[in-house]
């Protein structure tokens, strides 16, 4: 049956009358007429001769008694006359989605513009540090719980996720620190043999690739591959409902999503920390052997002889905890993401942007540290 509807003058103000089919095959002629219904206030609707409704119908209804408007008075109540099936749920679901309209922005110029967005930033900062921090609380409260019972842990997926983030990520890892070591070794040879010290180009490298190089190139690799699939693995799961569904069966997404990453990378980021370093000494190597004449073994020797262990232990401190930072990052961003694409599409960006921005904060914060322990 067609669609149609009426406007009555009833008892207490108006009611609009709806008739026949309002689904989405059939409604897209009255989409006009309804947006010229004029806004008298608060209006019921009289379901009495309504067929069958499908969430298109009840958006033109609610969004005509909300006034026209897709920017219309959300707070008015949905009222209805008579008896139907589905109309009130599909109606309310309509109106949870409407969303207010945000007010037409002024001008972007001027002090107030600019200290309202300082504001908001800075409030947006200090919740997002707090949900972190709340975040890494409940999982290392978590974790601890689930070592005094090593048999809840599952096993497999730790090995599972240790080969698909972790190993899988070894070819690029090395790949790009060794680039990275020939470049420093480049740098180091044209700007030291300026002053005649070309030689120290071993030392140059073997500091930065053990320090810093190595542990930072791997863990921003592992924020751009491994942290983002982190997120939208989880995110996916969110969106089909199946975390929903893990706790209705009893299960803590944090026990079966969230521990199994953190330990795999807890495993998995100093070993390939430590195989990003070889990589950038044998690049730093290659170069000083082609351009400077330092043979193989003589660079491995220098190292022994000028470079004291603790700059290799150093960088390989820090791993353990880039990897908590990398691995509780992808996975909030994955529990926080909504129902929708979009929503996990944002949620993997921020999960990489907030990961690889506090893998430089965390290492700067341990540089300086070192640098007033004389290490």
């Amino acid at each position: 049956m067609e669609p149609a509807f009426e406007i009555r003058s009833v008892a207490g103000g108006k009611a609009l009358a709806a008739v026949g089919d309002w689904t989405v095959r059939t409604v897209g002629d009255l989409d006009g007429r309804l947006r010229a219904v004029p806004d008298e206030g608060p209006m019921a609707i009289d379901v009495s001769g309504l067929g069958r409704i499908d969430v298109a119908g009840a958006y033109l209804l609610d969004r005509t008694i909300r006034g026209g408007s897709p920017c219309g008075n959300i707070d008015r109540p949905i009222t209805l006359q008579g008896d139907h099936a589905t109309a009130q749920r599909l109606l309310e679901a309509a109106r949870a989605a409407a969303k207010p309209c945000s007010e037409a922005e002024g001008s972007h110029w001027g002090l107030k513009p600019l200290f309202e967005r300082v504001g908001r930033g800075l409030v947006g900062f200090v919740q997002e540090s707090v949900d972190t921090l709340a975040f890494f609380g409940l999982t290392i409260a978590t974790l601890v719980r689930q070592l005094g019972r090593p048999n809840r842990i599952r096993w497999v997926s730790v090995v599972a996720i240790m080969e698909s983030a972790g190993l899988n990520a070894l070819p690029i890892v090395a790949l790009l620190t060794f680039f990275v070591g020939i470049v420093v070794a480049f740098l180091g040879a044209r700007v030291l043999g300026d002053f005649g010290a070309s030689v120290f180009t071993v030392e140059l490298v073997a500091f930065s690739v053990m320090r810093e190089f190595g542990v930072v190139i791997t863990a921003i690799l592992l924020a751009g591959r491994t942290d983002s699939a982190f997120t939208a693995e989880i995110g996916a799961m969110k969106m089909r409902q199946e975390i929903d569904a893990m706790r209705v069966l009893g299960l803590d997404p944090i026990e079966a999503l969230v521990i199994p990453r953190l330990l795999a990378m807890l495993v998995m980021m100093p070993l390939l920390t430590f195989a990003g370093t070889m990589s950038g000494l044998l690049g730093g190597m290659l170069v000083c052997w082609a351009d400077l004449g330092v043979s193989p073994v003589l660079f491995i020797s220098r190292i022994n002889e000028s470079v004291p262990q603790q700059h290799f232990w150093v960088g390989m401190m820090k791993a353990p905890f880039l990897a908590v930072v990398l691995a509780l990052v992808g996975c909030r961003h994955g529990l926080e993401t909504g129902s929708d694409v979009t929503s996990l599409g944002k949620r993997t960006t921020a999960s990489v942007v907030q990961a690889i921005f506090l893998v430089i904060v965390i290492d700067a914060l341990f540089a300086i540290w070192f640098l007033e322990m004389d290490w």
